[in-house]
């Protein structure tokens, strides 16, 4: 295990690939990014947008949405800089799962003006595959985040809107290097990204569910993208101040609500990430013990590479709350897929890399030091 040497990236963040100096994708772009002329980017948006403006349809493009701090700026930003009208699009999930500040942001953003369609996948199938997916491979989202990355394009052909407007660019700044498409906006290689898994459908269809039970966690394939004309554009890639702060204060200005935990309690050291629900924290502690970092590195990264803190504080950060999930997310987890807390930690002590920690008994300690690696 290594780190990058400007931030706390570790080189075993999945689909990353260091430099031959040791720096990992997202700062490499970050120096880059220094370099970029901005005002050149805005033409190439405001070409792109004119290509897909549509006066005589309802709507010129798509944007998925949970509410939170990304959607916001984005539907917001869309709608009032650009001039474009965005269908919004949310897969709602089961009443057990959404927080409600969840369900306060989405609201919110319906009473900014916005169209919001909502997508709710049957709640017996989704708790069904998510039990499976936790079982399978100690990773409960597997199956949800497919049917989250595969509504909004399964709406964009449905509705003909060929326009697909994302967030961040994955490879770019964050180092998933599988999603990189042929410029640094194009983003019809999402299908490619970890997340996704390669759309592998095998051992759900093994759960004795059907085809149709599955339509909602279909990605559209690359010869329906091409039949329909569907483009997805990252735009994170023409804004300069895209960040976790920045689209969090910016979307605060637009009456988006945050969380109040501690991070003690998510490893969020700020709160403006996960709103619309509470379970993406078991799943940020799950990936700290697999690959050795999380949700705070990720903070950390940025807040290092923006300056606002140094590498040596980043390190404390990260130290002090990768990998912290409150005991109340667990239990209520556990209660919905039906399994003890017992059976929760048995699972993720199996699937524990035991390269990077070790695991004696119910204690998980880190063969590593962050900033150093092994």
């Amino acid at each position: 295990m290594k780190y990058c040497y400007q931030c706390l990236q570790p080189d075993t963040r999945p689909n990353t690939r260091f430099t031959e100096t040791g720096l990992c994708p997202a700062c490499n772009y970050w120096q880059q990014h220094k370099q970029i002329d901005w005002d050149e980017r805005t033409e190439i948006l405001l070409e792109i947008v004119e290509e897909y403006r549509n006066p005589d349809a309802q709507y010129d493009c798509i944007i998925g949405v949970s509410g939170g701090k990304d959607s916001t700026r984005q539907a917001v930003w869309v709608r009032d800089k650009l001039g474009l009208r965005p269908l919004l699009v949310c897969l709602s999930y089961p009443p057990q799962q959404v927080t409600q500040l969840g369900v306060d942001n989405l609201s919110n953003l319906i009473e900014l003006g916005f169209d919001v369609i909502q997508c709710c996948p049957g709640p017996q199938t989704w708790r069904q595959l998510m039990g499976v997916a936790f079982e399978n491979f100690a990773n409960w989202a597997k199956a949800t985040e497919m049917a989250l990355f595969s509504a909004v394009p399964r709406l964009a052909i449905d509705y003909k809107i060929p326009l697909i407007l994302w967030g961040e660019n994955p490879g770019l700044q964050l180092g998933d290097l599988g999603t990189l498409g042929r410029t640094g906006y194009d983003g019809n290689n999402l299908r490619n990204m970890n997340t996704l898994a390669g759309g592998d459908r095998d051992w759900m269809l093994a759960t004795g569910l059907s085809e149709k039970d599955l339509i909602p966690y279909d990605y559209p394939t690359i010869d329906e993208f091409e039949q329909h004309g569907i483009q997805v554009i990252y735009l994170g890639w023409f804004l300069g101040d895209w960040s976790l702060l920045n689209n969090g204060m910016i979307s605060g200005l637009s009456g988006l609500r945050f969380r109040h935990d501690p991070p003690e309690n998510t490893g969020d050291l700020y709160g403006v990430t996960a709103l619309d629900e509470d379970w993406v924290t078991l799943n940020q502690m799950i990936k700290y013990y697999k690959f050795g970092f999380g949700r705070a590195t990720d903070y950390a990264n940025e807040m290092i590479r923006l300056g606002t803190v140094d590498r040596k504080t980043g390190i404390e950060l990260v130290q002090k709350y990768d990998g912290m999930c409150s005991d109340t997310y667990i239990q209520n987890f556990c209660d919905y897929i039906g399994i003890t807390p017992t059976a929760f930690w048995e699972k993720i002590l199996a699937v524990t890399n035991k390269d990077l920690f070790d695991v004696s008994g119910n204690q998980i300690k880190p063969k590593f030091t962050v900033g150093e690696g092994l």
